[in-house]
């Protein structure tokens, strides 16, 4: 999606408002069953008996369209401000509300309207900037207000209950109060035990850990304290950075640094938006930019917002800002304990934090008087949100900056070809960065042809070694050398396929359109999409042959470089490996203290980290997302390359990468060999506007998924019928594909279907959405029918 601020204006006309009558919004799409949408909505419609009662316009957090009008009684009228939230009558129940202000009298007929009952908190949970933007992002990818107002809420400020103050980490210890074991507790060995353990530490020690040392020491320390000898107390854990993770402030910029940093520095004194494109290299200090720009908007007294795209990248960058800011630091994401992510979103409110670092959620984080805002990676896929509200976050970042009048930063070194487009058209400033930190090289990029190095000749019963002679010498001579290495699949699990040798089916999930996946440290094969798990069959299903096991995942890899490297510390990072963000922090400080040699991972290696110590990258297999039927495949896949090629060399010594694949002769393989980002774009981007595909066009896809195979075909097809009968004239450049079954047509026992809508604009396609979306009423309650605005995978 081309990110331009002009979404606010022409090409994002809002569709028509759902109108409100009393109490009872019309809906225009199908969120409920028809049953449901007979019920009355916030309040009965009987005549009226008051004078001129105090209204108020809510959004309801449910899923229903439009807002709702109230009255107030007299203790909250004039107390109320937009964003606050309330408990109001819904339906036949209560529901969570979000107060956005006065509202209009109800026309034609008199109306008894439903008060508001009760102000769940003090100030508004969200401020004036946040609902406007929450209010965009409603009409543009089409999902009721009240929904994503109540999405953007951390934990506990959610559901409908009043606001309790977080509380921040605790740790509780153990303190002596005696220098020796008093002769009294010759009789009490236990307490004796416990303070003898206390005074050997030193006087203090964790209570977990004394607990540990000696069975019972929590009750023991108690009564302890009640004789005093000992007291118990409690320590406030301060925000820290892991050991390996902790980056000092250079004493010196590159000249291309400071040339970026004096432009921005401009950008944030002039207090408007100006959306900027830092275009740098791997390793050419992007983040040390970011770095310094927020130091000048704090200077100014402004805040600062950071996103990333995975959570993955999240420690080693909140290291960063940490190891600068301290305690001026909040993060959110969704790995986060409940009660963490709301005290932080709480600092962040009250302005106590002036810097937020989190994923694509954090868009929505209430940073106080907002100067900066940072999109790092920004051409990542996972800014873009596949449930709920599909949001991409670094178009709202976008839109959130100009509503705030800050400064946004989007920084890659494989810019999004929509935000070139951008750049070309003059939307947003070029700064590049085109060279490394202190001048290091680029690594070195070689290939390794598999079609030579792991040929298949007659019957085989399983497949190949993955890791080839060149690709095990080099990882042998860079392990001998002291260095590290990173090798990168897209793909987890030990085998891709499980495949009958006798008949040749391969074993597929019983409720989706996919192979499972072998995990041999479960022995079991496992289904990605829904969960399904099983243990590995013996034979096969159907006519009880034996079972090959075919294809790779970082499972295998880390097995294979175990076996053909036994003396190399090893660790596998996927999101089967890093089940916690406990987990994936003590892992990323680990390969950062140079305590693992090979770091073996999907794509959350490829993306940010800066370690130093590896000198050598290794793609395992570069074919794995060309062949996916969607228009971004040759992007992402020359995207994934490059990034995961940048970890390399970043340190004193030389980088060095080697390429495995299928397909030596395929453009994004070839560009990323030649390091060369230009060349590629520009034939993209050419292959794109002959085909009016994005940045040259906007989507909307139309996905369906039902239980039973012909009603939910049916429905498509009725969908398409309706799009056909009111597409503008052909000159107005408005297409649809399909509708057809989805290229993954099957997920949990629903079958898919979808359909396309192209146009010039968003404006150009709102007319067919919003027809879409009233017919919606009509669809059975077993067919379940998405809009998805600008569409980030075509599966």
């Amino acid at each position: 999606m081309e990110q331009r601020p002009l979404w606010s204006g022409a090409d994002a006309a809002p569709a028509k408002a759902p109108t409100t009558r009393g109490s009872r919004a019309v809906r225009t799409s199908g969120v409920k069953s028809r049953r449901e949408l007979s019920e009355p909505a916030a309040a009965a419609t009987v005549r009226a008996e008051v004078s001129t009662p105090v209204l108020a316009s809510i959004a309801v957090g449910r899923p229903v369209r439009g807002e709702f009008t109230y009255t107030l009684p007299d203790e909250l009228a004039g107390r109320l401000e937009p964003g606050q939230r309330v408990l109001v009558p819904f339906g036949r129940g209560t529901a969570l509300g979000f107060y956005l202000g006065p509202a209009s009298p109800p026309t034609g007929e008199k109306v008894r309207l439903k008060a508001v009952q009760r102000v769940l908190e003090d100030s508004p949970s969200l401020p004036k900037d946040l609902i406007a933007l929450l209010r965009f992002a409603a009409v543009h990818y089409r999902y009721p207000l009240g929904e994503v107002i109540r999405g953007a809420l951390p934990p506990g400020l959610s559901k409908a209950v009043e606001e309790k103050e977080a509380r921040p980490d605790v740790q509780h210890f153990a303190v002596a109060l005696v220098n020796e074991v008093p002769p009294e507790l010759s009789r009490a060995p236990a307490q004796s035990a416990a303070l003898a353990y206390l005074l050997a530490v030193g006087g203090s020690a964790p209570l977990e850990e004394v607990a540990h040392a000696i069975p019972g020491a929590r009750e023991t320390l108690k009564k302890l304290a009640t004789r005093g000898f000992a007291r118990l107390e409690e320590k406030t854990v301060e925000a820290s950075v892991k050991e390996g993770l902790i980056q000092g402030r250079p004493d010196h910029l590159t000249p291309e640094q400071d040339a970026a940093g004096v432009v921005l520095r401009a950008a944030l004194d002039a207090a408007t938006f100006q959306p900027f494109l830092l275009h740098g290299v791997t390793g050419s200090g992007k983040t040390e930019v970011y770095l310094r720009a927020a130091e000048h908007a704090l200077s100014l007294g402004k805040g600062s917002l950071i996103l990333v795209p995975e959570i993955a990248l999240t420690p080693q960058l909140v290291g960063r800002f940490r190891s600068r800011f301290g305690a001026e630091v909040a993060v959110l994401h969704s790995a986060l304990k409940d009660r963490e992510r709301l005290f932080h979103w709480q600092a962040l409110r009250r302005g106590d934090v002036k810097i937020a670092v989190g994923v694509r959620s954090a868009v929505f984080a209430p940073v106080d008087n907002l100067g900066l805002i940072v999109v790092d990676e920004e051409h990542d896929p996972s800014f873009k949100q596949e449930e709920k509200l599909r949001y991409q976050a670094r178009d709202l970042a976008v839109v959130r900056g100009k509503q705030a009048g800050a400064v946004v930063v989007l920084g890659s070194a494989t810019p999004a070809l929509e935000t070139l487009e951008n750049v070309k058209r003059g939307r947003y400033q070029l700064l590049e960065l085109k060279h490394r930190v202190d001048d290091r090289p680029m690594p070195t990029i070689e290939l390794v042809d598999l079609r030579v190095e792991r040929p298949r000749e007659g019957v085989v019963t399983e497949e190949a070694p993955i890791l080839s002679p060149p690709l095990l010498a080099a990882m042998a001579e860079t392990i001998g050398r002291g260095q590290q290495v990173i090798l990168f699949l897209n793909r987890r699990g030990h085998s891709t396929v499980l495949l009958c040798e006798v008949c040749g089916l391969s074993l597929k999930c019983s409720e989706c359109d996919v192979c499972l996946t072998h995990h041999r440290s479960q022995n079991r094969v496992v289904c990605h999409y829904c969960g399904l798990a099983m243990p590995v069959p013996e034979q096969c299903l159907e006519c009880t042959g034996p079972m090959l096991k075919l294809g790779i995942g970082t499972e295998r890899v880390e097995a294979e470089v175990l076996e053909r490297i036994p003396t190399a510390r090893v660790a596998r990072l996927d999101r089967d490996s890093a089940s916690s963000a406990e987990r994936l922090t003590e892992m990323l400080a680990s390969f950062a203290r140079r305590e693992l040699d090979v770091l073996v991972g999907t794509q959350m290696v490829a993306k940010g980290h800066d370690f130093p110590g590896v000198t050598l990258v290794c793609v395992v297999m570069a074919d794995t997302s060309l062949s996916i039927p969607d228009f971004r495949a040759a992007e992402r896949t020359f995207h994934l390359l490059t990034q995961v090629s940048g970890r390399a060399g970043r340190g004193k010594d030389p980088g060095r990468v080697l390429v495995q694949t299928y397909n030596p002769d395929a453009e994004p393989v070839r560009r990323v060999l030649a390091h060369d980002f230009d060349g590629f774009a520009n034939q993209e981007l050419e292959w794109r506007k002959a085909l009016a595909y994005p940045p040259y066009s906007r989507m909307a896809a139309v996905r369906l998924e039902g239980e039973h195979p012909e009603q939910t075909a049916s429905v498509a097809r009725s969908l398409g019928n309706l799009v056909s009968r009111h597409m503008p004239p052909a000159s107005a450049g408005v297409r649809m594909l399909g509708p057809a079954l989805a290229p993954i047509s099957r997920i949990r026992g629903k079958t898919r279907w979808q359909l396309l809508l192209k146009g010039p604009t968003h404006t150009a396609l709102a007319p067919l959405l919003a027809r879409l979306e009233a017919a919606l009423v009509d669809v059975p309650s077993t067919v379940k029918v998405v809009i998805d605005v600008d569409p980030g995978a075509m599966l």
